[in-house]
């Protein structure tokens, strides 16, 4: 996966769940980096010192990372901002200006440094503008790490100086790649991901910049993808040849050697505004759900003939797809496969980098991939199911148990015997996007920020999106992505607190068809993750408005709500005279746990609360508990009918045929009038059925 968030964005996913350990960990992990191995690019943390390119055994390809540019300290430098240790960053933006030199006689992989390096300085950059925006600190601060990210840029360039437009794999960073002295320039292939995980680190630099030859670059390279791919199946291969754009390996799947293409394809429409990305990105998912996805496995095609499976094992990077599952609304398979994936980690402690579909290690090492952890991260937003904030526990307990070592963590050669290597691999980068969404008006200036681009592709140009206010570090959330109404996509950058002062980011999405929202919707919360999966309405259905209707005294029947249906449980619709029965408060009130007051609501009509788990799982606890019907009640403060588009509330991702009482969803604003009532009057009798046949005309 291209965002090779390692071992301490690994730990940031799962970080307000587990703040205390997880900060000690980090302090471990980059006070050993500090101590023992800066300025050297990595820690080998067996040894306890730095590993300096060519003082150490060469590792062939594994070492194209390292640029003698203080590659850890420039990766880690926006995560101390995240973790709110301000001193801390401010002293290594310093070293970073004083000490990291990007012109250095040293080939290096392009991949690689666009997402750490690049990646890291314009994470930086955003962060310390922020701060200095704030007048607090880094009033220092002039835009060096910009500025560096720019020279960078201008020395990654050469690498796309290729007939196609697709760059070389690797660059000289002094001499570039056809110089005699570069020592490079003689490859002809390169891999998807290595050619399609450019776009958000080269289009940020060039809207923060004001040079619109980054995303020019990036962008031609994605429009070669694009074209080369299999028409037939809408696929592409693995290795594709720089010079010529024949395909060299012509397997397909979601991982190894392709990952980061789809992936930076869904964040650059998310990033940028560009429909085009979107269109790519849903014509491959089709493909890949079509021919790829066989649930819960995710196995490599032929991308001429992609009925048939050309290996029987997986990669360990695949374990990024479920989270942009999630990311597209898609919960069902991403459910699936996250759970396979967590099967194989039970039984190995880690996912091997490579195992078999029965589960067996087919290659053993793990070097503390983050994807894993992060489709974890991303599925326990979606859905609120501790279940996954269990499995994210379970990563940090392993990594402890079996990765620890005195001098920060070390991968594990191989997990059937637990051995280590000397290496960290303390890739601490994020995604571009998770920063530069931090910053709502840095966002919303790349989003309006459009150049004539020179690719072939551009019949569709970033659409100009809204600003809120800034969004200030350590402030809850306030805004981010607006909608894209033409496909009903929806995403927003959010961030919030964990904590006091502890800011997480959130991405708040809706399904690919869900009704988008308003920024003052964001602004106030609405729906948060669990939308994704919890509510569904297409364009082509109608969402039946049902009622709950107060028929005993003082009420009458006067007093009616309307609500929302669910598409599990008994059909209202179906019940001519609807299901009446008196309310009863449930204890827990958001009904997550064991039932406390069964006996109670026992033939009654259960109140719950919205949020902590899935609609489901509350539905299957009350029933057993006896009630006859449960009505489920938002947790978002202010909610209501006649603001908010009704939805239909689904289950969660299983069968659902077990559940038989009937469910309806009150806003806010209506619950409270309910819940009102019933703490007015010990006795409260309610009906629930279709609006269209409630008793009376008078509808709250």
């Amino acid at each position: 996966m291209s965002v090779r968030n390692d071992l301490v964005m690994l730990i940031l996913y799962i970080y307000f769940c587990y703040r205390d350990q997880i900060v000690e960990m980090f302090d471990h992990a980059y006070g050993s980096y500090m101590k023992y191995a800066y300025p050297a690019d990595e820690l080998m943390p067996l040894s306890c010192r730095g590993r300096v390119r060519g003082l150490e055994p060469n590792r062939g390809d594994i070492d194209d990372s390292l640029g003698k540019f203080s590659l850890t300290l420039v990766d880690t430098l926006d995560t101390l901002v995240v973790l709110n240790k301000l001193d801390e960053f401010e002293d290594a933006v310093r070293r970073t200006l004083r000490d990291v030199r990007l012109d250095n006689d040293v080939v290096v992989s392009v991949f690689e440094t666009n997402i750490r390096v690049l990646g890291g300085l314009l994470g930086a950059h955003v962060m310390a503008d922020m701060l200095r925006q704030r007048g607090e600190r880094m009033q220092w601060y002039r835009d060096e790490l910009l500025h560096m990210a720019k020279e960078l840029g201008h020395r990654l360039l050469p690498a796309f100086n290729t007939t196609s437009g697709l760059p070389y794999p690797r660059v000289n960073l002094r001499y570039g790649v056809l110089n005699p002295l570069s020592r490079t320039g003689t490859e002809s292939d390169t891999c998807t991901a290595c050619a399609g995980t450019m776009i958000l680190e080269f289009a940020a630099l060039s809207r923060l910049s004001g040079e619109a030859v980054f995303e020019e670059h990036a962008r031609k390279a994605l429009d070669v993808l694009w074209e080369k791919r299999q028409r037939g199946s809408d696929l592409v291969g693995t290795v594709i040849n720089i010079h010529n754009g024949d395909w060299v390996r012509r397997d397909s799947g979601v991982g190894a050697g392709i990952d980061s293409y789809y992936e930076y394809l869904m964040k650059a429409y998310i990033l940028l505004g560009d429909n085009v990305y979107l269109e790519r990105f849903n014509t491959h998912y089709n493909a890949i759900m079509k021919y790829i996805s066989q649930p819960p496995l995710l196995l490599n095609v032929h991308m001429h003939n992609p009925t048939v499976s050309v290996r029987s094992w997986m990669d360990s990077l695949l374990a990024f797809f479920p989270g942009l599952q999630v990311l597209r609304g898609d919960l069902k398979p991403a459910i699936e496969t996250h759970e396979m994936l967590y099967q194989v980690t039970k039984q190995h402690k880690f996912l091997p980098e490579a195992f078999t579909t029965e589960f067996r290690v087919h290659w053993g090492q793990h070097p503390l991939r983050p994807e894993f952890a992060e489709s974890t991260y991303y599925l326990y937003k979606a859905t609120g199911d501790p279940y996954y904030l269990r499995v994210g526990q379970s990563i940090v307990e392993k990594l402890n148990a079996h990765a620890r070592v005195p001098c920060g963590f070390a991968a594990v050669q191989d997990v059937r015997t637990g051995t280590h290597e000397d290496r960290a691999q303390m890739t601490v980068s994020r995604d571009t996007l998770f920063v530069l969404c931090l910053s709502t008006c840095t966002f919303c200036s790349l989003r309006r920020t459009s150049f004539t681009l020179t690719s072939t592709n551009t019949s569709s140009p970033p659409r100009p999106t809204c600003c809120l206010s800034p969004c200030p570090l350590h402030s809850p959330p306030v805004g981010g992505i607006g909608c894209n109404l033409g496909c009903g996509l929806a995403f927003y950058c959010l961030y919030c607190l964990a904590g006091q002062h502890d800011p997480v980011y959130l991405m708040l999405l809706c399904n690919s068809f869900h009704q988008c929202l308003s920024f003052n919707e964001a602004h106030e919360g609405v729906y948060r993750v669990k939308l994704v999966a919890e509510v569904t309405q297409t364009p082509e259905e109608e969402v039946v408005p049902l009622i709950v209707q107060l028929i005993s005294p003082p009420y009458l029947g006067r007093t009616v709500l309307t609500a929302g249906p669910a598409k599990f449980g008994m059909d209202l619709i179906k019940q001519e005279h609807g299901v009446k029965g008196s309310i009863v408060k449930t204890s827990p009130y958001t009904a997550c746990g064991p039932i406390e007051n069964a006996q109670e609501l026992s033939g009654h009509i259960a109140l719950a609360l919205r949020g902590d788990c899935m609609f489901a799982a509350k539905a299957r606890r009350l029933q057993e508990a006896g009630a006859i019907g449960v009505i489920f009640i938002d947790h978002r403060e202010g909610s209501n009918s006649a603001e908010t588009p009704l939805f239909q509330m689904v289950g969660d991702g299983g069968s659902t045929a077990d559940i038989t009482i009937p469910l309806v969803f009150l806003f806010s604003q209506e619950g409270a009038l309910l819940t009102s009532a019933l703490e007015d009057h010990n006795n409260v009798d309610v009906l629930m059925l279709p609006k269209e046949r409630q008793l009376g005309k008078t509808a709250r």
